[in-house]
């Protein structure tokens, strides 16, 4: 089995140095690591919305996820940092990922009923 993929994007307002990268894909990894051999890849992208004009909760953090059958799954998080960002993105998208792989196992594992005539 391939592992999964992670790619980082960062626009230039977000310090995109290979400390703030690495520092997130290790937090996005550590929170979604008991999804990893289910999705091929995992794209963050950070963001600041007022650039160097400051604010609260103008770090935005998205992320998607690919599972390796369905359909890409994307969320965001906003925070006044992008580590915070980062992680209520990454626990969004774990509780996403619980639901639709959840339910996905539920309907793999319930033996259909027999039909009657």
């Amino acid at each position: 089995m391939t592992t999964m993929q992670f790619q980082f994007n960062s626009d230039s307002s977000v310090m995109g140095t290979a400390d703030v990268a690495t520092r997130i894909e290790q937090q996005v990894r550590h929170r979604l690591a008991r999804f990893e051999d289910r999705l091929t890849r995992l794209e963050v992208h950070v963001s600041d919305d007022n650039g160097r004009k400051g604010g609260g909760d103008d770090k935005h953090c998205t992320i998607e996820a690919r599972p390796r059958s369905g359909r890409p799954i994307g969320v965001t998080g906003k925070a006044a940092d992008v580590d915070a960002a980062a992680r209520i993105a990454a626990n969004t998208m774990a509780e996403r990922l619980e639901r639709v792989f959840g339910k996905a196992d539920r309907h793999r594992h319930d033996p259909s009923p027999d039909k009657l005539l």
